[in-house]
């Protein structure tokens, strides 16, 4: 009985081996390559050990010596790096639908509610209303133009706070004064309620937004190495686990004083008219409550939501403003003419304001240069759903594609004198055409496609109004270590880790008042 077994199961194995074999003869056979790779590739880490913390340098790094396209292993995951622009449009336009999906890592999985992340879904139906719902009602034009006046507020109190601060000769740590400005508006209009003064849920979020992106962006080993997640080799686990539970807790806190207050306003009558101006957690409660809709929103997906839209809205905005001003501090002339253009479109008797941002067509040329330099987010990573080939090359089902976007703003083949900050390229020649909400792929500081952001028509308004005022109203002058104020000093650019790539050091400045701005101010 069992000889007889045995020479069935040597039988059957046979058998699908001529199929095998045959089959391979009678096809002919894809001659594939996959990117090239460097070596060596070590046992079980793969080339983790060619990485350094700024990962967008490290990768443009590997991509001068092996090539625009080309493949990791990173621990058990196999990553693929494009840094050329022509190869992104084959991966973000061409092949959009097999790569509109994300890598979600542990701290990312953990912090915003697992499966209850917008920002992080995957391309199915809950991102497609997801998306729907954040371009229509959350970010939609018409809900952006009623927030206006919180924005026209927010940015009065800020101008009459630095006002102050250079009467009295003070520095300014302008890093998070940005930050909290930011926080202030997407507080008020995500939830109601502003980070400053008394408010201290909000003051709360905002120390979050910073944690947050913080543990998005670093190394973790385990990413890679999934076995060595149930060791919290390097306490990720724990931080985001904390992370998650503070967070969690203020954000039910929010939730729960607001729905106290509608069941108030029902049972007494005295809902307000169609005139309020709902800020997302009233319209996200209102889909929720809705029973026909055809995705269910449950409270993880809001407060998933909420954590989305203040570390998108809060961090990268005040880090792209950061960015630009320290650049217009080391490149003087440039700022001069943008003071110029200023001073001609708005002149000094009222403030820079939202609808004056298509008349500044030389600060908008900055605001381009600033994110060609120092992208909001220096790495698009999208996870690939099915197998897919690119220029020839196998690129496998499963692997992550991150664009380098940094690196292609920097690239000599693609800018000239790519390190110098130019604003004129994009007023000049083929270039002034360049716009930054995705369609160009040399130069795409919001993503593009499906997945772009968001958030783009808010940081559009927001971004010429603030960096208007801040040069219309004030001169800068650099505060060293040694607490002494300088003009001529350039300022350190280095980067630090993170999710969004910001100034390694903050941005300590003394304003210098050009004007008196409480003529004008409206607070």
């Amino acid at each position: 009985m069992i000889v007889q077994s045995l020479l069935l199961v040597l039988i059957v194995f046979f058998s699908i081996f001529l199929v095998k074999f045959f089959d391979r003869k009678t096809k002919p056979r894809a001659h594939l390559k996959y990117p090239p790779s460097p070596p060596p590739a070590i046992p079980i880490i793969g080339h983790l050990h060619l990485l350094k913390p700024l990962v967008h340098q490290a990768f443009r790094d590997l991509s001068l010596q092996y090539g625009p396209l080309l493949c990791l292993r990173l621990g058990f995951v196999k990553f693929v790096v494009v840094s050329t622009p022509s190869l992104a449009k084959e991966f973000l336009k061409t092949n959009e639908l097999i790569y509109s999906s994300r890598k979600m890592n542990m701290a990312i999985n953990m912090v915003t509610y697992q499966n209850a992340t917008f920002a992080f879904a995957p391309y199915d139906t809950y991102w497609k209303f997801m998306k729907r719902l954040s371009t229509t009602e959350l970010l939609g034009n018409k809900t952006i133009g009623q927030f206006q006046p919180i924005r026209t507020r927010e940015l009065h109190e800020f101008i009459q706070i630095l006002f102050d601060k250079s009467k009295a000769q003070e520095s300014v740590n302008l890093t998070e004064a940005l930050l909290r400005l930011s926080n202030n508006i997407i507080s008020q209009m995500m939830l109601g309620i502003k980070s400053s003064g008394t408010e201290s849920q909000a003051e709360q979020a905002r120390a979050l937004v910073r944690e947050v992106t913080q543990i998005f962006g670093e190394f973790n080993v385990s990413d890679f190495i999934g076995f060595l997640e149930n060791f919290d080799v390097h306490g990720f686990k724990k931080r985001a686990m904390d992370i998650h539970r503070r967070y969690d807790a203020l954000l039910e806190k929010i939730i729960s004083d607001r729905e106290e207050l509608r069941r108030k306003s029902k049972v007494e009558g005295c809902e307000d008219g169609n005139d309020k101006v709902m800020d997302f957690l009233d319209i996200l409660l209102d889909v929720a409550e809705q029973k026909d809709c055809e995705v269910e929103l449950t409270r993880n997906h809001i407060k998933s939501l909420i954590l989305d839209f203040f570390t998108a809205a809060t961090d990268t905005t005040s880090i792209s403003v950061e960015w630009t001003i320290a650049e217009l501090l080391n490149n003087p002339k440039v700022l001069k003419k943008a003071q110029e253009e200023v001073e001609t479109v708005i002149g000094k008797k009222r403030l820079v304001c939202e609808a004056d941002g298509p008349n500044l067509p030389y600060i908008n040329a900055i605001i381009k240069e600033t994110m060609r330099l120092h992208p909001p987010i220096p790495i698009i990573m999208r996870k690939g759903i099915e197998d897919c080939v690119v220029n020839g090359n196998k690129i496998p089902k499963g692997s992550i594609v991150c664009v380098n976007i940094w690196a292609m703003g920097r690239d000599p083949n693609v800018w000239e004198d790519p390190l110098k900050f130019k604003a004129e390229r994009f007023l000049e020649g083929e270039r002034s055409s360049i716009d930054i909400k995705g369609h160009n792929f040399e130069l795409l500081p919001f993503g593009s496609g499906r997945r772009g952001c968001p958030g783009m028509p808010l940081a559009l308004r927001e971004l010429p109004t603030i960096i208007g005022a801040l040069i219309q109203c004030f001169e800068w002058k650099i505060f060293d270590s040694k607490d002494h104020a300088h003009t001529t000093t350039l300022i350190n650019m280095d980067e630090r880790p993170g999710l969004t790539a910001p100034r390694a050091n903050d941005l300590i400045v003394v304003p210098v008042a050009r004007l008196n701005p409480t003529h004008f101010l409206h607070i």
